[in-house]
């Protein structure tokens, strides 16, 4: 597989790096806002405030409370049939399909229900177990966080 460098994101845990493959295929507003704030700096020390073994690891708020987003406007839903498998990125909403903002949750396992009802923007290539690291709760004790976030053709 050929890597696109500007559709290929470098996130940094404390325990390593991160490789996301971006889909703007499935979802190319999601994925230019995500470029975006990432070339802000906006993800840098954010930490991921609800990590639910066997379910998914979520951030991308900076208050840390899972009710904070960036001051970007929310995101219209780009729902699609790729299936929420293990790895998979996508957006963190509210009730409201199109109030995606800058939240996004990584499948630890299949989570199929979610088929549909939320927006798939990138998969998870390489590093996964700095994921499967994360400290777990709602919220962790002492949440793990995102050192940095680039784009890899930035990088």
């Amino acid at each position: 597989m050929t890597t696109d460098a500007e559709n290929t994101l470098l996130l940094t845990t404390e325990t390593g790096v991160v490789t996301i493959q971006l889909r703007p295929d499935l979802a190319p507003g999601h994925v230019e806002r995500i470029k975006e704030l990432t070339r802000e700096g906006f993800y840098d020390g954010v930490v991921f405030h609800r990590v639910i073994p066997g379910f998914m690891a979520q951030g991308g708020d900076p208050t840390g409370t899972g009710s904070g987003g960036s001051k970007k406007p929310d995101l219209k839903a780009e729902f699609s049939r790729e299936p929420h498998l293990r790895g998979v990125c996508s957006m963190a909403r509210t009730n409201q399909p199109n109030s995606a903002n800058s939240q996004f949750f990584i499948c630890f396992d299949d989570a199929t229900f979610l088929d549909g009802q939320y927006t798939v923007w990138g998969v998870v290539t390489d590093g996964m177990d700095h994921i499967d690291a994360l400290p777990k709760g709602e919220p962790p004790r002492q949440p793990g966080k995102i050192v940095s976030m680039k784009v890899a053709a930035d990088a």
